[in-house]
């Protein structure tokens, strides 16, 4: 399971699916951080147990460090960190 979690606040969702959405085609063109696209991470389940099924950000401006393990990414308006 991925985890991304939002700096700011600590807000963020976790889940199996991760789709990295080209914005202008609306096409999934990966399954991980991606610059210049918006990434949704969330579960298969559609809120079968939970009030959220996903979060989806802004599209992704920069890929500020990447390990074996972890992504932090900043888009338009806040930096994130995605754990594979």
């Amino acid at each position: 399971m991925s985890w991304l979690i939002r700096e700011r606040d600590g807000e963020g969702y976790s889940g199996s699916r991760v789709e990295a959405i080209d914005p202008v085609s609306l096409k999934v063109v990966a399954h991980e951080p991606t610059v210049g696209c918006a990434l949704l991470v969330g579960t298969i389940t559609a809120g079968m147990f939970t009030k959220r099924d996903w979060w989806f950000t802004t599209p992704i401006t920069e890929i500020v460090e990447e390990t074996a393990e972890e992504v932090k990414f900043k888009t338009k308006n806040s930096t994130y960190t995605f754990r594979k």
